[in-house]
């Protein structure tokens, strides 16, 4: 049994990742700071499904208080074993209120990377990127081996920042480090501002389904429980330091396929058993037409093979958000 600290444990990632360590056996120490850049609610809904688990303990507070870091991890810690989830997520709000993402995403980071590394005895950070980082690149499958350094947002601006950051710390510190670029994540309890939760409410309420560039885009859709199974096989397995390079690493967490986004409204309309009021709309300042991940990195490291098809995860979605809305 280990103790496990997990940042962003309101959110739809972290939610989820700490369930699956608490259904093993670890103890979960989740934080957040539960803002209201989408409905409260339904954060405050995952962290009543968390309370249930004996071994789960909740503190309040911004990952970017050094303070309120220090006192958590002094209370409730050591920790040895971070994952740190917790961010300002978005492309398009990035636009709008960018000194959010500099707060909570650099300042946030840096913060966790300080108490990681003078914590003796620290195992492993395991932390979330984003395939925002690829930007401006056009060559598909995205491998960790493209080059990051054109991105096309504040928000991938800003992940891309915590990876350097990141090797810069293991390469000062030998502190031990993975970094997971996330692709479109999707499933049960996700994320309202996310391209599945908005299209399903749209449906459901007979209102105008917005798509941006006409509908040509392509997405790597990936499950909820592929990326938590990759997230606890690279928690589980640390990198260790060669003679060449410290130890830090970054992977892609994807489905390995580029889904045609308007398939993935189609097998939204069956589920929901009514067609889509569509609104075409113009590509999006900051947005990619497609995204598509190479994880033989992942593969080779730590074993990560995702399972989970659309055709299989939006059902499952949709089953989820009829029960929690109530919809018959």
């Amino acid at each position: 049994m280990c103790k496990v600290f997990v940042t962003g444990a309101a959110g739809f990632i972290g939610f989820h990742t700490a369930c699956r360590l608490l259904e093993r056996g670890e103890i979960v120490v989740g934080y957040d700071v539960v803002n209201d850049y989408y409905d409260p609610t339904l954060k405050h809904a995952r962290l009543a499904e968390l309370a249930k688990f004996e071994n789960f303990t909740f503190v309040y507070g911004d990952i970017s208080d050094k303070a309120a870091m220090e006192k958590v991890w002094a209370e409730q810690g050591p920790f040895k074993r971070v994952v740190h989830l917790a961010a300002q997520a978005g492309v398009r709000y990035s636009l709008e209120n960018p000194y959010s993402y500099i707060t909570s995403n650099c300042m946030g980071h840096v913060t966790i990377l300080e108490m990681c590394r003078h914590t003796e005895g620290f195992e492993h950070l395991v932390y979330a990127s984003s395939s925002s980082v690829y930007g401006g690149n056009t060559e598909l499958p995205y491998s960790v081996q493209h080059d990051v350094n054109r991105p096309i947002s504040l928000y991938a601006a800003t992940k891309r920042s915590d990876e350097l950051m990141s090797y810069c710390y293991s390469h000062l510190f030998g502190l031990k480090q993975t970094g997971l670029r996330f692709f479109t994540v999707y499933g049960p309890w996700g994320r309202p501002d996310m391209a599945l939760f908005i299209f399903t409410k749209a449906i459901a309420e007979g209102k105008k389904l917005p798509v941006f560039n006409d509908g040509q885009m392509k997405r790597d859709f990936t499950f909820i429980d592929d990326i938590v199974t990759g997230i606890l096989a690279c928690l589980d397995n640390p990198p260790e330091p060669d003679k060449y390079e410290p130890p830090a690493r970054v992977f892609n967490i994807g489905n390995t396929r580029s889904e045609h986004l308007m398939d993935f409204i189609a097998i939204i309309e069956q589920e929901m058993g009514r067609k889509a009021d569509i609104e075409y709309l113009p590509m999006q300042a900051g947005d990619t037409k497609a995204t598509y991940a190479d994880v033989t990195e992942t593969t080779e490291a730590v074993g990560y093979r995702p399972t989970t098809s659309i055709h299989e995860g939006i059902p499952k979605f949709i089953s989820w958000f009829k029960r929690y809305y109530n919809l018959n």
